[in-house]
């Protein structure tokens, strides 16, 4: 598996020659590679504090995936240096006048302090720390670790979505943005636990009902809690049809992206939605996990959807750009990660 990494790390130098034709676009998909497979290391760790503070026999191929994990958060991290040094050609207020980017806001001032170079820098820092914090081993030691890591978690994860994705549009903001963007981790994270895991089919199971079931019934939720989070922040938006607000939606319905919107309400939405009702699909791991990879792509389609027309609406070049990048990101992260198991997950857990 780790000569896998290579093998990503070749692809995203393909993303980087691509570069050259578009900059900012493969900027973009290289921006939004790392973002998902950021959210996957999170997404893991919401569900396992999760269960920390719930109990249940489903939480141990969970907290075994996000132990597994927390491994390869040291290759991403220094994906924030990427981001700084790409500044200049990702977000319109390092390089507009201010009197450009900050019109129609209601505090101007504010945002020209929260955007400056040295507070936008010394916040990616801060990030970084945070996210190291919260995805170590110790986190899953405690009620109150777990419940500490959650709220920080959410406070680093819901600005740095603001600084890093909603800033690439500047007069643009959701209340609503930061939670649809960690629903869109946390389904992202319980995905990767099917097939990282569930597959070695050596996990205890409880009498009633086996531990992949409480796993289907664990993406249902989240792809029940992400459709509610995005469709109340599109309707919330279109109902209101302020500029400002819509500005954000203009790209992505009035350009060949809204095809992408429709993909996603049917794949991260619909279809698994449908699939995860019946108890055949979540009682057998092996089908499950034709769920759990439909809804990593979509995740995946998701975080583009999020990005790149924000940057770009009509390059027809995030078209295969994209797919480098989050392949290469994906071999690069995750290559030399192996499917855990029941055995090893408890010993692992005892040590942690």
């Amino acid at each position: 598996m780790k000569r896998m990494q290579p093998i990503g790390i070749v692809l995203l130098l393909l993303v980087a020659v691509g570069g050259t034709v578009s900059l900012p676009v493969a900027l973009a998909c290289a921006l939004a590679a790392w973002w998902w497979a950021l959210g996957l290391v999170l997404g893991v760790f919401i569900n396992a504090w999760m269960h920390v503070l719930t109990g249940g026999n489903w939480g141990l191929p969970v907290r075994a995936t996000a132990l597994a994990l927390s491994r390869r958060l040291p290759w991403l991290l220094p994906g924030l240096v990427v981001v700084a040094a790409a500044a200049g050609q990702l977000y319109p207020w390092a390089t507009l006048p201010a009197a450009e980017w900050t019109r129609g806001m209601a505090r101007p001032g504010f945002a020209l302090r929260w955007l400056a170079p040295a507070a936008f820098t010394a916040r990616l820092v801060l990030y970084a720390v945070a996210w190291w914090w919260v995805t170590r081993p110790a986190s899953l030691a405690s009620k109150g670790r777990a419940a500490a890591s959650i709220v920080v978690c959410m406070i680093a994860t819901t600005l740095a979505g603001v600084d890093l994705l909603m800033s690439l549009v500047p007069g643009w903001y959701s209340t609503a943005f930061g939670l649809v963007l960690m629903g869109t981790q946390a389904l992202g994270g319980a995905a990767v636990v099917v097939p990282l895991a569930l597959l070695r089919r050596d996990w205890p199971a409880a009498k009633e009902a086996p531990v992949s079931r409480d796993i289907g019934n664990l993406l249902l939720m989240w792809v029940m809690s992400w459709g509610y989070l995005a469709f109340m922040q599109f309707l919330v938006i279109w109902a209101e049809n302020i500029p400002r607000e819509i500005g954000w939606y203009v790209p992505r319905l009035q350009t060949g992206w809204q095809w992408v919107g429709v993909a996603l309400v049917l794949l991260q939405l619909a279809v698994p939605f449908v699939a995860l009702l019946f108890r055949s699909v979540k009682d057998r791991p092996a089908r499950l996990a034709l769920v759990a990879l439909l809804l990593l792509a979509s995740t995946a389609m998701d975080t583009v959807w999020s990005i790149v027309p924000s940057v770009d609406a009509h390059s027809l070049h995030a078209w295969w750009l994209a797919p480098l990048a989050f392949a290469g990101m994906a071999l690069l992260a995750f290559g030399g990660t192996e499917a855990v198991s029941a055995q090893a997950a408890s010993r692992e857990l005892r040590h942690a």
